[in-house]
């Protein structure tokens, strides 16, 4: 099953970001995690169908309504069999 880790910034801490990228995953049926990052930014490791994981990055970009997303890194990823889509800290 394919796999991405995605990196955004911009302001995408303290607008319900990892929340909404939880809901989104979660509608999707994707599995992985989102956290908050030390420098500001939110890291994503989503695991699931191709489209499915292009849909989650499209929404990335908008985000949450208070969010601007300034940057988004994508890297294919070694899939890490999550068995559901977590919240981390």
């Amino acid at each position: 099953m394919p796999a991405v880790h995605l990196l955004i910034t911009g302001l995408v801490q303290g607008v319900f970001f990892r929340a909404q990228a939880k809901e989104e995953a979660d509608k999707l049926g994707l599995t992985g995690f989102v956290k908050n990052l030390d420098d500001g930014g939110v890291e994503i490791f989503a695991e699931g169908p191709e489209e499915k994981l292009k849909q989650l990055e499209q929404w990335c970009w908008r985000g949450p309504p208070r969010a601007k997303v300034t940057n988004m890194t994508v890297a294919e990823e070694p899939e890490k069999a999550f068995s559901q889509f977590e919240l981390w800290q």
